[in-house]
């Protein structure tokens, strides 16, 4: 087996070798011309917009809204006559009839122009022509239509539903793989960063060896300080192509599709997400700052009406049209039907049609002895009816409890954000000394190696809680439309934290610990 080592001696060369592994890592192939191709600046109402227009999801449940009409259609039907025309034609090859009416004379002299009076009988006749017309109407059911009625009712609601959910799923997981590709780009620039700071330091010590004023154990230092971090880029830009890639996915784009995000987690003021600007503010506005222990358990604030509920509701009303639809199947029903037929029996091959039949009929059914049967369909159908009915007390009860976490998760991330400003202003101010106090000769490289971590960790760390506020604020605005438990990643206190403080070791060769964790998809996947 052959190894290839390849010595990092400037930033070309490490470009060139990062190039190679991403290419490597992706599958890079020859470019290619695309059938479709999207390119260009990226924002997130564009890529919501983009989402909804091509989730197979929020498709599948438009479907299911025309699916329902078809539902009401078929359910009107049972009100309305019904009315069905017939047409066949019997040849008949032998029967039992042959020859029975050849010996009777019923006067006229035998074999006189009477002979033949029951030519025109239907019995045994070779062929037989009927053209019918068959009439019915529903008289009286007892509320069975009332129930389908109902029923067709209660699942264009549930379909209307559920629509709204998936879109508000779709829109909320295209929002996290917004903000997941926006953090990943942040943290490529933070370690990239961090490499350029180590390598404008090994330049310099270099310089100090090659003027006798530094030693070749500096020189070792600054070149293993500086080639550590090259994981480290070469690591989060593969997490930034996935990333992009999972975007893509979701939003339905060709995968070498050259695109760049508008939205950036390095703004001082981090306004809410333009989209859903304005539902943010209201419940920024109306949540305590005191902290989000406070938040979760206060109960002066109004819930805000939950789709989900609202679908746990809409299947009781289902089952209670199908309670009433079982307990009409006990009642009498009437109907009135008619039928009316035009007949020929032609002994050549076109018919006359010169005999008919019409009838009119009214009917009367009640079921007396089912065996069973109706009873246990009541049985079964009241089960369901209190079965939905808990259901629904329990989503109730999980709705507040979700709303009020959002809401605790919503002031945590923003009290987090908020926090990190102080911490990347004093890790810069700290490195500035630092890489002063190194150029009088006044610290060694282990203090600034140490410093430019501290650096490159909080402006890691507040990367991550802007990514978390924008993701909190966007639950936040969808929340009402959500499913419960809708998939959240990366939100504060699920993400492993980087530590507050770095360990020095003897080489100085400390890595931003956060930014080689790779951004976590989101576990629906749903476009």
């Amino acid at each position: 087996m052959m190894r290839a080592r390849v010595r990092f001696t400037d930033a070309r060369g490490i470009a060139v070798a990062i190039a190679t592994v991403v290419a490597l890592t992706a599958g890079v192939r020859p470019a290619r011309a695309q059938a479709a191709e999207v390119s260009g600046v990226l924002n997130l109402q564009r890529a919501l917009e983009i989402a909804e227009a091509k989730s197979e999801t929020v498709a599948l449940a438009r479907v299911a809204l025309t699916r329902n009409d078809g539902d009401f259609v078929r359910a009107k039907s049972g009100r309305r006559p019904q009315l069905s025309a017939t047409a066949s034609y019997d040849r008949s090859l032998a029967n039992e009839f042959q020859g029975v009416f050849d010996d009777i004379d019923f006067g006229g002299g035998g074999g006189g122009s009477d002979s033949g009076s029951f030519d025109n009988l239907p019995f045994g006749r070779a062929n037989t022509w009927r053209a019918t017309l068959s009439f019915s109407q529903n008289v009286y059911d007892w509320g069975r239509l009332d129930a389908q009625d109902a029923l067709v009712s209660a699942g264009r609601r549930s379909a209307d539903q559920a629509l709204t959910a998936a879109r508000a799923q779709v829109l909320f997981d295209v929002t996290q793989a917004y903000y997941d590709a926006a953090l990943s780009g942040r943290l490529v620039e933070i370690a990239e960063g961090a490499f350029d700071q180590a390598d404008a330091t090994l330049r310099q010590v270099q310089a100090g060896f090659d003027a006798g004023t530094q030693p070749e154990f500096e020189v070792l230092r600054a070149r293993v300080n500086r080639d550590s971090q090259v994981p480290q880029v070469i690591r989060q830009r593969v997490n930034r192509d996935v990333a992009l890639l999972r975007l893509k996915q979701q939003l339905d784009l060709p995968a070498d599709a050259e695109v760049s995000l508008a939205e950036s987690l390095d703004d001082e003021r981090l306004a809410p997400p333009a989209p859903f600007a304005e539902q943010v503010a209201a419940v920024e506005s109306s949540l305590s700052p005191g902290g989000a222990v406070l938040v979760a358990i206060q109960t002066n604030l109004a819930l805000p009406d939950r789709n989900t509920v609202a679908e746990a509701a809409t299947v009781v009303s289902l089952r209670e049209a199908s309670l009433k639809a079982v307990l009409a199947e006990r009642r009498p029903t009437a109907n009135l039907t008619s039928n009316y037929s035009r007949i020929a029996f032609p002994s050549g091959p076109w018919p006359a049609f010169d005999k008919s039949n019409w009838s009119i009929a009214a009917s009367v059914s009640v079921p007396l002895l089912t065996g069973g049967r109706q009873r246990g369909n009541e049985m079964v159908a009241k089960a369901d009816v209190e079965q939905a009915q808990v259901q629904l007390r329990q989503v109730q009860e999980l709705a507040a409890l979700d709303t009020r976490a959002t809401w605790a998760e919503l002031v945590a991330a923003r009290a987090a954000w908020e926090a990190t400003a102080g911490t990347v202003q004093q890790a810069s101010r700290a490195y500035e000394i630092a890489d002063v106090r190194y150029q009088a000769g006044l610290s060694t490289q282990l203090e600034l190696s140490d410093s430019r971590l501290l650096l490159r960790q909080a402006e890691a760390n507040r990367a991550l809680a802007a990514r978390d506020l924008q993701v909190a604020r966007a639950r936040v605005a969808l929340l009402p439309n959500l499913p419960l438990g809708a998939a959240v990643t990366g939100l504060v206190g699920q993400r492993t934290q980087v530590p507050s403080a770095p360990v020095a070791t003897s080489q100085g060769s400390g890595q931003i610990q956060s930014a080689t964790a790779p951004i976590r998809a989101s576990q629906t996947g749903a476009r």
